[in-house]
């Protein structure tokens, strides 16, 4: 074997590693990866009862909003009785 084809041979060997590499990453590491479902699987029990006790004190203390502070527009929870979806898209034709 020349040193043209051994080079060509192992660049090959290296860009399948890559290859397979990529696709570990993805399978455990991506957005619907092994390490996304676990922490998903870990954190969903913990948001659960966050958001249970944020609606049963804001049903509580018949607040109409509980907005996130740390974030820039999250609302938690907020009353039904306000939202006016419904007006909005009959004023544009849509129901």
């Amino acid at each position: 074997m020349e040193f043209p084809e051994i080079v060509d041979e192992k660049c090959e060997e290296i860009n399948k590693a890559k290859f397979t590499l990529s696709n570990l990453k993805m399978k455990h590491f991506g957005s619907n990866g092994d390490l996304y479902k676990e922490r998903q699987k870990l954190i969903k029990p913990i948001q659960d009862k966050v958001y249970t006790a944020i609606q049963e004190v804001a049903q509580k203390g018949s607040y109409a909003f509980v907005l996130d502070s740390a974030s820039d527009v999250a609302v938690l929870y907020y009353n039904s009785k306000y939202d006016k979806t419904d007006l909005v898209l009959k004023k544009l034709g849509y129901l």
